[in-house]
């Protein structure tokens, strides 16, 4: 497999890309990541998804040194080594050799740095066209959890879930809050169609003052889509989304930076709208794909 790695500092060959076995990403999951799409050798969205990353490490107390232009020039020359016509990067960071039981060292002074370039998942265009099936998952998101709504490493609760999901034939799996208020996707942010416009749930960072915190991960492909649905004059609300909101809607799409958009035709046993693809989500999408580098794929 075709593959670039960067690792502290200097490329190594992928199955040299070794870490301690004390880091604390090893050990006790400590770290953030951000995955993100390359085509033509442009990463798409690069500057959203590392200040994303660096505002997660200060407020979670990973790293406050990291700087934005130096991960940005060490991700660009990774996706150009690989030589890829279209990559899925990664970018790791964990908190290094670190035993988080020694109160005295608070911080880690060298967090582990992993970038990686290999071939993206190439998604069925059946997906996009037909819609997919998802799931109501059974785990809840908390939004009393302070590392909800964050990109870390425990990704364990999430891709079981999309495993169990995919086991009935889902595409993918609608994860619920505590107050049964919609969060999103097990990897992936939700957007409901009603009357042409979008509604989506509240992310982190865009609550109303005093109320609590929102578990869901401000998205850098939503993100993109509320911009490019700005752009086309259609309106997104950012509020609380119940389960009436998503199964009632004309049109359902998820949303994450390796798929853009993918519609969502049926939850459970409900087809959504017209059970097929709408105008919005079908628009939005190509909208994405020309954003992203890949206007006709």
């Amino acid at each position: 497999m075709p593959a670039a790695v960067w690792l502290n500092g200097e490329f190594v060959e992928r199955d040299a890309a070794r870490v301690s076995a004390f880091d604390a990403g090893f050990q006790h999951a400590v770290g953030l990541f951000e995955t993100m799409l390359a085509v033509g050798g442009r990463v798409h969205r690069l500057d959203e998804h590392l200040t994303r990353l660096i505002a997660s490490a200060r407020a979670l107390a990973l790293a406050q040194s990291m700087r934005h232009e130096p991960l940005a020039q060490a991700v660009r020359r990774t996706v150009e080594r690989s030589a890829l016509p279209r990559a899925r990067v990664r970018l790791t960071v964990t908190g290094g050799d670190l035993n988080l039981l020694e109160a005295r060292r608070a911080q880690p002074a060298h967090p582990t740095i992993l970038i990686s370039a290999q071939p993206a998942t190439a998604y069925p265009e059946e997906m996009f066209e037909r819609g997919v099936l998802a799931t109501i998952a059974d785990d809840r998101a908390n939004p009393l959890d302070s590392f909800a709504g964050h990109k870390t490493l425990n990704y364990w609760p999430r891709l079981r879930a999309l495993q169990l999901a995919a086991g009935k034939g889902a595409g993918e799996t609608i994860v619920l809050q505590v107050t049964n208020h919609v969060a999103g996707g097990a990897v992936s942010n939700l957007f409901a169609v009603r009357g042409g416009t979008l509604v989506t749930p509240t992310a982190r960072g865009e609550e109303e003052p005093g109320a609590v915190a929102s578990p869901v991960l401000p998205g850098v492909a939503r993100a993109t889509v509320i911009d490019l649905a700005d752009r086309a004059g259609v309106g997104c609300a950012r509020r609380l989304v119940t389960v009436e909101d998503v199964l009632d809607a004309d049109e359902v799409f998820l949303t994450n930076s390796s798929w853009g958009v993918l519609p969502v035709t049926r939850v459970e046993g409900k087809a959504i709208g017209a059970g097929a693809p709408g105008p919005v989500t079908r628009d939005l999408l190509e909208r994405w794909r020309a954003d992203a580098g890949m206007a006709g794929a």
